[in-house]
C-alpha cells in the first residue's frame, strides 16, 4: 500500500488547530485558538483544493467540535463546536458569524475539549475540564444524561456503540458507561480501567486488528495501549516520542495518531508504517474520512494539512517541494532529543551508506558546516529524510522557532496545571524575562502568583544566557514537567552517590477507600437480592465492614481478627468476576501487623489468599484477571512493610510460593503470561521481588538461595522483555541488590549480564544507564 503524501495544504487560522472534522471528501471542518470555526469546501480534485469560510467566531478558544450527519430538517448537516467559553454552538455548514446558532447547549462549568456523535446520530456526548461528561438528546437539545466519577478533566470520548460510551480522563483512568443505567440523571461507569498516565485520546479499533482489541488509548507517556471493553490490555503501540494528542481509524483497518514530536504516525498492526513530520511544534489533532481513508491534520503552526495515498489527490509538485522545505528547515530544540555528542555524530556520508532498521528512527548528522540536523528514516521510500536542524541550548546555531508567524529563540512548553494542556512560550534571548513572563500571564489570562515562577523558569532554561549570574532556586512546582532545571542541592559534578545496594523496603499503598467501599456495598446489594445469604454481608458485618473503612481513613493500623476475617471471606468465596474491590481492600491492609498473622484454616497465611483469590475459580475457558494478580502482588510487596510480614516471607514455603506467583504472571514455566503489558502489574510484581532483594540484603541467610535463584531468573526474564522506564529501574535494582548478596563469582549473577546490558536499550533514561552501568561494575 502507498505511503501518504501531501494533497493539500489550507492556511486561514491565525493561531493553533485544536480539532479537525473529515465528515466528507468535500468538507473539512476546524476549529482553533485564533477563536474561528471554519469549514473548507473542496472546489477542485487534482490538486485538491478548498475554499475556506468562517462558520462562527467568538471570544474564546474553541478546542473541539463534531459533525452532525444530514437530517431531513438539516439536510447539509450540521457543525457542533465548543471550547473555553463553555457553550456547545450547534450550527449548520453554511452560517456566517452574524448568523443565530441553531441551539446553544448550556450545562458545563469549565472548557469543553471533546465533543463525538452517538452512532444513530441521536445523543451528542461532550466532555469537559469540569471533570463531566455529558449526552445530549438531539431531539430535545438538552442533557439526556450526566457521566459520573470522573476526577479530572475528560479528555476525550468514545461512543463504542449506541448504549457504549467510553471515557478518558485526567484522572488516568478509562472508563466504560453503559447509556441505558441513568438514574436521576446520572450513569455510574459500568467498568474502570486505571492506567499509569494521563490519556489524552481515545478511538475505535477495527474489527480487522490483529491483536482483537476493541479500543486504543493515547497517554502523555507516548504509549498507544490496546483494549478489550472487558478492560484487558491486549497491546501497545511504541513509536512517539511525547505526548500523544490524537488518535483515528483508518478504512483499511490501520490507525493513526498524532502528536507532541511534530509527527503524524500509521500503524499496521503492531508496526508504525509511516511517520509524517510536520514543520510545527504540535500536532493536536487528525482526523480521517472514511469514504476515500484519505486524512486531515492540525497544527500549533495554524496549518490544515490534507495527506492521500491516491496519486490523483497528491499536491501539487511546487507544493509538495515547499513542504518538504519547511519540514527541513524547520528548528528542533535540543530539550526534545536530549543530550548530544557532537563529536561522536557522524557526517552526511552516513546517510548514504546505512539503512535505518524501522520506520520513524532519528538520525542525527553533523554536517561539514557545524550544525547538527536530524534525518528520519522512511521505510516506504527507503531513504532518510532531513527533519529540521537542531537547536542547541544557547541558541548558537543561529536558528530561530517559528511560533504564531514570528521568529523565536526558545518556545517552551509550559504545564501550569496538572492534567490541563500545556501553554506555548515563546521567548528571546535578548528579552527581559519579567517581561516576557508578564505577557504570558496576560496572554493566557493566569494569576499574577505565577509571574516569578514563570520569569525564573525562562532564567533556567536558557540557562541564563542574558542574565550573567546565577539564577539562584526557581523555588515552586516545575512548570516545564521535566526537572530540567538546577535545584539547590543537586550535584552537578562527575561523581554521584552509589545506588546499590537498595536497603529500603517499599510498598504500593495510595488509593481512594470510597471507590472499594462503594463497589463491596454493591455486589453485597446484588448477593442480597440474589438471595444468597451465605456469602452476603449481613447488618453486623456490615457494621465491622464500616469500622474498617473509618479506622483506613483515619490512618490507623486494623488490628482485630474479625475485620481480616471478613475481608478475606469476601476475596475467597465471592465470584471470581467480584473480587478486585476485597482484594484491593487486602493490599491496603497488608501492612499491618494483624494481616500478616493472620492464617487461615483453609488457606492458610495471607500471602496464600491473595494467590488463591487472584488465580482460583477462573470460568473455564478464560484467563486469570489481570487486575486481580495486580492486588496480588501488591499485597505481598506490602506485606514487607511489617516485622511480622518480612518473618512472614522469610519461611522458605512462602518465600517459594510468593515468586511461583511471580514466575506464573510472567509466563515462566510454558502457561501464558498474566497482564505482560499492563504497566502497573509489572511495577508490582518488580518492586515484590525488590523487597525480596532488600531482605536478602539487610537480613543475611532469611531469603533462602532458592528462591533467590527464582527470582534472578524472573528479573533476567523481565530486563530482556519490558521497555517501561519504571518497571527496568525497579528491576535492575533488585537485580543489583542480589547480585551483592550472592557474589559476582555466582554463576546466576554471572547469567544477569547480558540482560542488564540490554536492558540499556529499552529506556533513554539517564538513570537507567546510571543503574545499568552500577550493575554491571558489580560483576567485574
Amino acid at each position: 500500500m502507498a505511503d501518504f503524501k501531501l494533497s493539500a495544504q489550507l492556511v486561514g487560522h491565525d493561531a493553533d488547530v485544536r480539532h479537525v472534522c473529515f465528515p466528507a471528501p468535500d468538507l473539512i471542518l476546524s476549529a482553533a485558538r485564533d477563536c474561528t470555526v471554519r469549514a473548507w469546501k473542496r472546489t477542485a480534485t487534482s490538486p485538491p483544493a478548498f475554499e475556506p469560510s468562517i462558520i462562527t467566531q467568538g471570544s474564546e478558544f474553541y478546542n473541539s467540535l463534531t459533525y452532525l450527519p444530514p437530517s431531513p430538517d438539516h439536510p447539509d448537516g450540521l457543525v457542533v463546536s465548543a471550547g473555553s467559553d463553555t457553550i456547545i454552538d450547534v450550527r449548520r455548514t453554511t452560517s456566517v458569524p452574524s448568523d443565530n446558532a441553531e441551539r446553544l447547549l448550556i450545562g458545563h462549568a469549565g472548557n469543553v475539549c471533546a465533543l463525538e456523535i452517538v452512532p444513530g446520530a441521536q445523543y451528542i456526548v461532550s466532555g469537559s475540564w469540569d471533570k463531566t461528561a455529558r449526552i445530549w438528546s438531539v431531539h430535545k437539545w438538552e442533557t439526556e444524561a450526566i457521566l459520573a466519577g470522573h476526577e479530572g478533566a475528560v479528555w476525550d470520548i468514545l461512543p463504542f456503540d449506541e448504549t457504549t460510551i467510553v471515557t478518558a480522563s485526567a484522572d488516568k483512568n478509562i472508563r466504560i458507561y453503559d447509556f441505558r443505567t441513568v438514574v436521576a440523571g446520572e450513569v455510574q461507569p459500568r467498568s474502570t480501567i486505571y492506567t499509569s498516565d494521563v490519556i489524552r485520546a481515545l478511538c475505535k479499533v477495527p474489527t480487522s486488528h490483529p491483536s482483537g482489541a476493541h479500543f486504543a488509548s493515547a497517554s502523555n507517556d507516548g504509549v498507544i495501549r490496546l483494549w478489550k471493553l472487558s478492560g484487558q490490555q491486549v497491546g501497545e503501540l511504541h513509536g512517539h516520542e511525547s505526548f500523544i494528542y490524537s488518535l483515528a481509524a483508518l478504512p483499511s483497518g490501520e490507525l493513526v495518531s498524532s502528536g507532541e514530536d511534530r509527527t503524524v504516525r500509521i500503524w499496521r498492526g503492531f508496526d508504525c508504517i509511516q511517520t509524517i513530520t510536520h514543520p510545527a511544534i504540535s500536532v493536536w489533532t487528525v482526523s480521517v474520512c472514511s469514504d476515500n481513508g484519505d486524512l486531515v491534520s492540525g497544527a500549533s503552526d495554524g496549518v490544515v494539512r490534507v495527506f492521500s495515498r491516491s496519486p490523483e489527490r497528491l499536491a501539487s509538485p511546487d507544493t509538495l517541494a515547499h513542504f518538504d522545505e519547511s519540514v527541513k528547515s524547520s528548528s528542533i530544540p535540543q530539550q526534545q532529543v536530549g543530550g548530544i555528542n557532537k563529536e561522536k555524530l557522524p557526517g552526511p556520508d552516513f546517510l548514504k551508506n546505512k539503512s535505518g532498521t524501522k520506520e520513524g528512527q532519528i538520525q542525527m548528522i553533523k554536517e561539514e558546516n557545524g550544525s547538527i540536523t536530524a534525518h528520519q528514516w522512511s521505510m516506504g521510500q527507503q531513504q532518510w529524510i532531513n527533519v529540521g536542524t537542531v537547536v542547541d541550548a544557547v541558541g548558537s546555531s543561529g536558528r530561530k522557532v517559528e511560533y504564531n508567524g514570528q521568529s523565536y529563540d526558545y518556545v517552551f512548553d509550559v504545564a501550569i496545571e496538572e492534567g490541563q494542556p500545556s501553554l506555548k512560550l515563546p521567548y528571546n534571548l535578548s528579552e527581559n524575562p519579567y517581561t516576557r513572563a508578564q505577557k504570558f500571564i496576560d496572554d493566557n489570562e493566569l494569576s499574577q502568583n505565577f509571574l516569578d515562577q514563570v520569569a525564573q523558569f525562562i532564567i533556567t532554561n536558557t540557562q541564563g544566557t542574558t542574565i550573567g549570574q546565577d539564577s539562584g532556586d526557581a523555588g515552586g512546582p516545575d512548570l516545564y514537567g521535566t526537572e530540567s532545571r538546577y535545584r539547590p542541592g543537586d550535584d552537578h559534578g562527575t561523581s554521584r552517590a552509589r545506588i546499590l545496594p537498595q536497603r529500603e523496603y517499599l510498598d504500593i499503598t495510595g488509593t481512594k477507600y470510597e471507590p472499594i467501599f462503594k463497589k463491596i456495598l454493591s455486589i453485597n446489594s446484588a448477593l442480597v437480592a440474589a438471595g444468597r445469604k451465605d456469602y452476603s454481608l449481613n447488618p453486623p458485618a456490615q457494621e465491622v465492614l464500616a469500622a474498617v473503612r473509618r479506622t483506613l481513613e483515619a490512618g490507623q493500623p486494623v488490628v482485630d481478627e474479625a475485620s481480616i476475617n471478613l475481608i478475606v471471606m469476601m476475596c475467597i468465596h465471592w465470584d471470581y468476576s467480584d473480587r478486585l474491590a476485597p482484594l484491593d481492600l487486602l493490599r491496603c491492609v497488608a501492612t499491618f501487623p494483624a494481616t500478616a498473622k493472620f492464617k487461615s484454616t483453609d488457606l492458610g497465611s495471607p500471602i496464600q489468599i491473595a494467590i488463591s483469590a487472584a488465580l482460583d475459580g477462573v470460568p473455564l475457558g478464560s484467563q486469570p484477571n489481570e487486575n486481580y494478580a495486580l492486588m496480588a502482588a501488591r499485597t505481598i510487596t506490602n506485606l514487607f512493610k511489617s516485622t511480622e510480614g518480612r518473618k512472614l516471607l522469610a519461611q522458605p514455603s512462602e518465600g517459594l510460593r510468593a515468586v511461583s506467583f511471580i514466575d506464573r504472571v510472567l509466563g515462566i514455566g510454558g502457561q501464558p503470561a498474566i497482564g505482560p503489558f499492563n504497566r502497573n502489574l509489572q511495577i508490582a510484581l518488580t518492586t515484590a521481588m525488590l523487597n525480596f532483594a532488600v531482605l536478602a540484603s539487610r537480613e543475611p541467610g532469611s531469603v533462602s538461595a532458592n528462591v533467590q535463584v527464582r527470582l534472578l531468573t524472573g528479573l533476567a526474564w523481565i530486563l530482556q522483555k519490558q521497555t517501561d522506564g519504571e518497571v527496568i529501574y525497579r528491576a535492575l535494582a533488585a537485580a543489583g541488590t542480589l547480585i551483592t548478596v550472592i557474589g559476582k563469582t555466582a554463576p546466576e549473577a554471572r547469567s544477569l549480564s547480558s540482560p542488564i546490558k540490554l536492558s540499556k536499550g529499552h529506556s533513554s533514561e539517564p538513570r537507567i544507564k546510571e543503574i545499568a552501568d552500577e550493575c554491571l561494575s558489580l560483576l567485574t
